[in-house]
């Protein structure tokens, strides 16, 4: 199932993230406790809790950034939400990609306005999002997803965020390695169990100089994608790193480090695909004792020497 492109010029999606609420914008209420009630403004409606209710004509035609009394007396700040707020609580499938690596995939894969991007692993839609809003209205974003369970989630999520199909986005459900049709690919992000599966399809659609990323959640898959991408023989030495996000609480003189934080969510690798022909350089760096141990039994240097003991001539 591939969504085209459509011919002609390319329509605006339909959610507008500035300006006064209209109907159909979503909507975070946020009470003086700090809760977060997201709605969708409907002309009619109300929003109703047990601090009260809030009509939703109220809402229409104001600005952001404006603040309603429900008729119990609470105070509700409206505000469109965030990329960052609907990612995080929006349906889910598969798990989402969270904010903080969502940002580092575009920043190290450097992925730009009208870029060509593939995606396997369309989960539940967020980091499509955050690829769209990156290529814009001009790039291409193509995602592949074998789950078709899974796909509808994501379509819907990503047609609820931008109000509609976004021009710039196919769908389509299979495995990348058997349904990748696309050529002159600028960078691939890999967002799956394997992604070494598909690192031969990937080198044949990246031109050169393109990146691949890959997203992965433990040290061995980041182990064996690094690896395998060094001995594929068509990318440069491979960058493997992930990121830590803490908050702070800062309150007049009480200013320290939150209880809490977002530590390890994921592992980023990157690597860039070389020209065609084009050997990798040797590696100079000296691996760490024990890093690639000697094969088991006898060899032809050693022949059958005690461990330690050099071999005699």
């Amino acid at each position: 199932m591939s969504e085209p492109r459509p011919n002609g010029p390319t329509p605006t999606p339909g959610r507008t993230p500035h300006g006064p609420f209209r109907p159909g914008d979503q909507v975070q209420l946020t009470d003086t406790k700090g809760r977060i009630n997201t709605i969708t403004l409907q002309p009619g409606k109300q929003y109703h809790s047990h601090k009260g209710s809030v009509p939703h004509d109220d809402i229409i035609g104001s600005p952001e950034g404006t603040v309603y009394r429900a008729t119990g007396g609470t105070e509700y700040l409206a505000f469109r939400p965030l990329l960052t707020d609907f990612t995080l609580r929006m349906p889910r499938g598969a798990a989402v990609v969270y904010p903080k690596d969502a940002a580092q995939i575009i920043a190290a894969a450097d992925i730009f306005p009208g870029a060509r991007v593939v995606e396997a692993g369309a989960g539940s839609g967020a980091l499509s999002c955050f690829l769209l809003r990156a290529v814009g209205e001009h790039g291409l974003l193509t995602s592949y997803e074998r789950r078709p369970d899974f796909a509808e989630i994501a379509r819907a999520n990503v047609e609820k965020f931008f109000g509609g199909p976004h021009p710039a986005w196919r769908l389509t459900v299979g495995p990348l390695e058997h349904a990748l049709a696309e050529t002159e690919i600028d960078r691939v992000v890999l967002d799956m169990l394997a992604p070494w599966e598909c690192i031969d399809t990937a080198a044949k659609a990246l031109i050169p100089g393109g990146i691949i990323c890959a997203y992965i959640a433990t040290t061995t898959q980041m182990s064996r994608i690094v690896e395998d991408l060094r001995a594929h023989g068509n990318f440069a030495e491979p960058h493997a790193f992930e990121t830590m996000l803490r908050t702070w609480h800062v309150d007049g003189l009480a200013v320290r480090p939150d209880h809490r934080m977002i530590g390890h969510t994921g592992f980023l690798v990157t690597a860039r695909r070389l020209a065609d022909g084009v050997t990798p350089p040797t590696r100079r760096r000296r691996p760490a004792k024990g890093a690639h141990p000697a094969p088991a039994g006898p060899t032809a240097d050693t022949g059958d020497a005690t461990p330690g003991q050099p071999a005699e001539a």
